[in-house]
C-alpha cells in the first residue's frame, strides 16, 4: 500500500547562500573581530552600554537587516539576518541581544502593523543605529503569562490613551527612546483587550528603574519601566486597538529566530575555543583532544551545533518565504538555546580550571547562554508552542 503525504510539495531547500548574503556575514564578522571582540571582556566586567559599537553596527545596515532601504534598513533577507547575528553573538551575546531587538521586535512590530507615517518617524532611527529601540511586554507578575499584565491604558474622548503601571526586564530600557508598549485596554476581553502603542521615553509620566544586575549579556542595558499618566496620541497607536496579543505573539515568533541565532553564535564560540584548547592542552603525554571521553564530547558539541544551525537556517528560509513559522522558530529556539547552554557547559568541563576563570572567556559563554532558554518564550513555552501547533490542541 503507497501512502502519499498530504503536505504541498515546496521548493527544495538550497543549502548554499547568495553573495548579498554572504557580503552582511562578511561585514558583520569583520565588526565583530575588530571592534565588539577586543571590547567584550570591558563590557561584561562593566555593564557599559556598548553605544559606539552599536553605532558602528547600524552605519553598517546590521541594527535593521531586514528592514527596507526606504526606512534606513539594509533590505535583506530573514537569512542575512541569523548569518549577521551569529557573528556579532559569537564575539559578544550582549551585543547580539541589543541587535536582536531592534531588528526583531522593535522594527519588525512596526514595519508589519504601523502606518506608513509610523514606519519613516519610528523605523528609520533605529535601523540607523540613531536611536535604541525597546520592546515591553514583561510585568513584575506576569511573565510568560503576558494575558496577567495590569498595565492599563484609558481610552479618553479625544482618542488619546492615558497609561499607568510597570513593565520589567526591558531589554535596552535605560537607554532606549522608543518602546514598543503593551498594555490592557479593556480588562474584561482578556487577550483580545491588550493594544499596542509606540511610546516616546522623552515624554512626561515615563519614568526608568535601576539597570537589573544580571548574570550574563551585562552590557545590554535591561531595566524596570513605569507609567504614570502617560499620555499616548491616536496616531501611536500600533495595529489596531485590541489586536496587541496577536502582534505581540507575532513579533515574537519572528524574534525566537533572532535568540536562536544567538545562542548558535554563543555555542559556535565556545565550541571554537575547546577545540582550539584541546588540541593545545596535554596531559599524560598527550593532547587531551586524544582521549575518548573528549572526543565524545567534541562530536555531541558538534552534532549539536549544527542541528541548530539547520534548523535556525530552516525557519529563517520559511519567514523569508512568506511562509508560516511559527513551529519552526520555536523548534529552533528551543534546540539553539539548549544546545548553547550544554555546549558551553561541556566547554568550561574541558578547560576545568581555566573554564572556570575570568582570564578567559569560555565562564562568560557559560554565563550569557543560559539566558537564551529564557527570554522571547522560555524553553517550556516553546515545548508548549511546538506541542499546540502540531496536536491543535490547546
Amino acid at each position: 500500500m503507497r501512502v502519499r503525504s498530504r503536505r504541498k510539495k515546496g521548493p527544495p531547500v538550497e543549502f548554499g547562500f547568495s553573495e548579498e548574503q554572504l557580503m552582511i556575514q562578511d561585514v558583520a564578522r569583520r565588526i565583530a573581530q575588530e571592534k565588539i571582540a577586543p571590547s567584550a571582556e570591558h563590557h561584561d566586567r562593566t555593564g557599559e552600554f556598548p553605544l559606539e559599537n552599536i553605532r558602528t553596527l547600524g552605519e553598517n545596515g546590521l541594527m535593521g537587516i531586514e528592514v527596507p532601504a526606504e526606512y534606513g534598513g539594509a533590505g535583506m533577507d530573514p537569512v542575512s539576518y541569523v548569518l549577521a547575528m551569529v557573528e556579532v553573538a559569537a564575539a559578544d551575546a550582549a551585543h547580539s541581544t541589543i541587535m536582536s531587538v531592534n531588528n526583531s521586535l522593535f522594527c519588525n512590530g512596526i514595519l508589519t502593523h504601523g502606518t506608513e507615517e509610523q514606519k519613516q518617524k519610528y523605523v528609520r532611527a533605529i535601523a540607523e543605529g540613531k536611536e535604541i529601540g525597546a520592546f515591553a511586554l514583561t510585568e513584575p507578575q506576569s511573565g510568560s503569562d503576558a494575558t496577567a499584565m495590569r498595565c492599563r491604558a484609558v481610552k479618553q474622548a479625544d482618542g488619546s490613551y492615558v497609561v499607568n503601571g510597570k513593565k520589567s526586564w526591558i531589554t535596552s530600557g535605560p537607554v532606549a527612546k522608543y518602546i514598543v508598549l503593551f498594555a490592557m485596554t479593556d480588562p474584561d476581553k482578556g487577550a483580545r483587550g491588550i493594544t499596542a502603542f509606540i511610546v516616546d521615553t522623552a515624554r512626561a509620566g515615563f519614568g526608568r528603574g535601576k539597570t537589573e544586575p544580571k548574570l550574563g549579556i551585562r552590557a545590554s542595558a535591561t531595566c524596570e519601566i513605569e507609567f504614570a499618566d502617560y499620555v499616548v496620541q491616536p496616531d501611536e497607536v500600533l495595529g489596531e486597538e485590541g489586536h496587541g496579543f496577536k502582534i505581540a505573539m507575532g513579533v515574537l515568533d519572528a524574534g525566537r529566530i533572532g535568540i536562536a541565532s544567538q545562542a548558535i553564535g554563543i555555542a559556535r564560540a565556545a565550541y571554537e575555543a575547546t577545540l582550539e584548547y584541546v588540541r593545545e592542552r596535554k596531559a599524560f603525554g598527550q593532547p587531551i583532544g586524544a582521549f575518548q571521553m573528549t572526543q565524545a564530547k567534541i562530536a555531541d558539541m558538534k552534532c549539536k551545533l549544527d542541528a541548530a544551525t539547520l534548523l535556525t537556517l530552516r525557519a529563517a528560509w520559511k519567514k523569508g518565504r512568506g511562509e508560516r513559522f511559527s513551529t519552526e522558530a520555536a523548534v529552533a529556539k528551543l534546540t539553539a538555546s539548549e544546545a548553547a547552554m550544554w555546549i558551553a557547559h561541556q566547554a568550561v568541563q574541558i578547560h576545568a580550571g581555566m573554564g572556570y576563570s575570568k582570564e578567559m572567556p569560555i565562564e562568560r559563554y557559560f554565563r550569557d547562554a543560559k539566558i537564551t532558554e529564557i527570554y522571547e518564550g522560555t524553553s517550556e513555552i516553546q515545548r508548549l508552542v511546538i506541542a499546540r501547533n502540531e496536536t491543535g490542541l490547546r
